[in-house]
C-alpha cells in the first residue's frame, strides 16, 4: 500500500504543480522529461486497491518502448510505472537494468542492456564504437529522416507544454531543417580526464600528485559521473579528430606534469586560399593539416588546442575570428542555411529579400538590433539587408571580437556597430529616434535559460515591428514567446507595476538540426507585432504603444553609442 500511496501522491503532485511548472519553465531535461512522463501517467489506469510491484534496483526488466521523449530517451509503461530507457526506439522490446525509482513521480530510470525485438525504425548501424556507453549521442541507430521528424515533434510539444498559449495562437511547425553533414560536423570538442584517487589529499599535504597510470581521456559514461576513454569521436570534424589523436598522445607523454584533471580544447581553424594563388604545398597533406577543395578556394584546416589562440571560421563568404576558447556555433555546415532562412523571414513576408542579400525597397524594416550578439555572428551575416545594425552583449571581450569581425568583413562602421550593455538594461541604451520600433527587427539568441522577465518587459515596452528568436532550448523559447504573445502580469514585489499586454503574433516556427545523432534541436521563431494603434501623419506612423503613450517616451539615450 505504501507504493500505491506514493503513486497517488505523485499524481496529485503533477496535478497541483502542472500550471506553475508550465508557466515558469526552466527548460531543464528533468522538467521536460517529467512533462512527458506526466502525460503517459494520465493514460495509466490503476484499479482501486491494486498495488504496484516495482522491480528491485539493478534487476533486469523487459520493456516495450512506446515513444521517444523530448530528451531522446525511450519511454515504456509497465504496471502503472513509466520506464525511461536510453538508446531505444519506438517499437523496440528491450532488456534494461533498473537504476532508480522516482516514487514521487512514478517513473524509473534504467540502463540499456540489449534489444530483444528490433523496431522498424532501428535501421542504422552506429558509427561510434562507444554508442550506448558514451553520454553524447542518442540516435545513431535511427535513420536521419526519422531524427528530423522527431525533432519537429519536440518543437511542437515545447509550445504545447510550455508556452501557455491556445493552439490557435501557435502555427504549424515547419519541417526540421537538416544538417548537410550528419557526422564529422562538430568544429569543437572538449574531452577531459580526472585526477587520480587521493590527489586532493596529496595536494593538501603538499605532496606531488602521483599518476600510477594514464587516466581515461574522453567523455562521461552514460548514467554515471565517470569519464570513459574515447579514442575517436565520429561527430568531430576531420581536423578535430587529428587534434584529438595528437592531444591524447601529448597527455600520455606529459601526464606527470599535471597536478589535477583537465579539460582539453579541440577547435578547428580554417585558412582560406584562392586557388589561383595556391602553390603546390597548399594542396599537399601535411601532418596535422586537412585540405578541402571548396570550388574557388582551398580550405586548410588545423586543430587549435590553446584557448587564447585565434580560431578562424568561414560562413559563406563571411569570416569570423575569435579566441579559440570562446563560444561560437559548433556546426559550421548548417550555419549558411540558418542565416539564409532568417534573411528570408526577418522582414515582412511580402518583402522577403532575394538571395543576393539586398533588402526590398518597399520594406519598412530598415534596422536590426542583435541582442546577446556575442562575437557578432548574426549582426555580421544579416547586416547587408539592413540600413543600420546594432549588436549588444554584456561581454566586453565579445564586443571587441564582434567589432573586429565587422572590420574583417568590410562592413561600414557608421551602419554596423556594437555596444556593451547588460541585458537587464539593454533597451535603455538604444536611441529610439535612430532605431524607431516600427522600422526595427530584433534578433534574440540567449543562453539555454532563455530571457528573464525583465528583458521581456523591456522588449514589450520597446515594441519592435518584428522579432526573430533563435534558441538552443526550445522549451524556454516557448515560455518566452508565450510572454511576448499573451503579455506579462505585474510582479507582486514591484509596487505600481502594471500588466504588460502581449503585442506579438507567431508568424512561423522551425527547428534546425545543429547536432545530428543527438536529441538537441535549435529553434527559430519569427514574430510580428500586432497592428499598431497609431495614425498617419505626413506619411509617418506615430506609434501610440500599448498604453497610448509614444513609444520613445521614457527611453534613456546613452550618448551617440546607439
Amino acid at each position: 500500500m505504501a507504493q500505491k500511496r506514493a503513486f497517488n501522491e505523485g499524481k496529485r503532485h503533477f496535478k497541483k504543480s502542472k500550471k506553475q511548472k508550465t508557466a515558469e519553465s526552466d527548460g531543464s531535461n528533468e522538467q521536460v522529461l517529467l512533462t512527458d512522463v506526466r502525460r503517459l501517467l494520465a493514460e495509466v489506469k490503476i484499479e482501486e486497491g491494486e498495488e504496484k510491484k516495482l522491480p528491485e534496483q539493478w534487476t533486469e526488466v523487459e520493456l516495450d518502448i512506446s515513444e521517444l521523449s523530448s530528451t531522446g530517451d525511450g519511454l515504456a509503461q509497465k504496471d502503472g510505472q513509466v520506464y525511461v530507457v536510453p538508446f531505444a526506439a519506438p517499437g523496440d522490446t528491450v532488456k534494461a537494468k533498473v537504476v532508480r525509482h522516482d516514487s514521487e513521480h512514478s517513473y524509473t530510470l534504467t540502463g540499456f542492456l540489449s534489444v530483444t525485438t528490433r523496431s522498424q525504425h532501428r535501421t542504422e548501424t552506429p558509427r561510434c564504437p562507444y554508442f550506448t556507453q558514451c553520454s553524447g549521442c542518442q540516435f545513431q541507430h535511427l535513420p536521419y529522416a526519422y531524427q528530423l521528424a522527431h525533432k519537429r515533434g519536440i518543437v511542437e510539444k515545447a509550445y504545447r507544454n510550455f508556452s501557455n498559449l491556445p493552439g490557435t495562437a501557435v502555427p504549424d511547425v515547419g519541417e526540421t531543417i537538416g544538417s548537410p553533414l550528419h557526422y564529422h560536423y562538430r568544429t569543437k570538442l572538449t574531452p577531459h580526464f580526472d585526477a587520480p584517487p587521493g590527489a586532493r589529499r596529496d595536494k593538501r599535504n603538499g605532496l606531488k600528485v602521483k599518476w600510477d597510470e594514464v587516466p581515461p581521456i574522453g567523455f562521461m559514461k552514460k548514467g554515471t559521473r565517470k569519464t570513459m576513454d574515447i579514442e575517436e569521436c565520429p561527430i568531430g570534424t576531420e581536423a578535430v579528430q587529428v587534434g584529438m589523436r595528437s592531444e591524447r598522445k601529448r597527455v600520455k607523454a606529459e601526464i606527470d606534469k599535471y597536478q589535477r584533471g583537465a579539460t582539453l580544447l579541440l577547435r578547428e581553424s580554417t585558412e582560406r586560399i584562392k586557388k589561383d594563388e595556391a602553390d603546390s604545398e597548399t594542396q599537399d597533406k601535411q601532418d596535422g593539416v586537412v585540405v578541402e577543395d571548396r570550388g574557388d578556394h582551398f580550405h586548410r584546416k588545423v586543430c587549435i588546442t590553446d584557448s587564447k589562440a585565434t580560431s578562424t571560421e568561414y560562413v559563406d563568404d563571411f569570416r569570423f575570428d575569435n579566441p579559440a576558447g570562446a563560444f561560437f556555433q559548433n556546426n559550421n555546415s548548417i550555419l549558411p542555411l540558418v542565416t539564409q532562412y532568417i534573411r528570408d523571414n526577418i522582414l515582412a513576408p511580402q518583402t522577403n529579400p532575394s538571395s543576393n542579400n539586398t533588402a526590398s525597397p518597399t520594406s519598412k524594416i530598415k534596422n536590426m538590433i542583435d541582442a546577446y550578439s556575442g562575437s557578432g555572428f548574426f549582426t555580421v551575416t544579416l547586416s547587408p539587408i539592413f540600413h543600420q545594425s546594432l549588436g549588444i552583449d554584456i561581454s566586453e571581450q565579445s564586443i571587441a571580437s564582434a567589432t573586429q569581425n565587422a572590420r574583417l568583413n568590410h562592413l561600414p562602421e557608421n551602419s554596423t556597430r556594437f555596444l556593451a550593455a547588460d541585458a537587464n538594461h539593454l533597451f535603455s541604451a538604444i536611441d529610439a529616434t535612430k532605431f524607431p520600433p516600427a522600422e526595427t527587427a530584433v534578433v534574440i539568441d540567449p543562453p539555454r535559460k532563455g530571457c528573464d522577465k525583465n528583458f521581456i518587459r523591456q522588449l514589450l515596452a520597446y515594441g519592435p515591428e518584428r522579432v526573430c528568436y533563435v534558441s538552443c532550448n526550445v522549451h524556454t523559447q516557448a515560455r518566452d514567446v508565450g510572454w511576448l504573445v499573451r503579455g506579462l502580469e505585474p510582479e507582486a514585489e514591484v509596487e505600481g507595476e502594471g500588466m504588460l499586454e502581449g503585442m506579438y503574433e507567431i508568424e512561423s516556427l522551425r527547428g534546425f538540426d545543429f547536432f545530428p545523432q543527438t536529441s538537441h534541436v535549435e529553434g527559430v521563431a519569427i514574430l510580428r507585432r500586432k497592428k499598431r494603434a497609431g495614425v498617419e501623419e505626413e506619411g509617418k506612423v506615430v506609434d501610440e504603444g500599448v498604453d497610448g503613450k509614444a513609444a520613445d517616451q521614457g527611453q534613456t539615450v546613452v550618448g551617440d553609442a546607439a
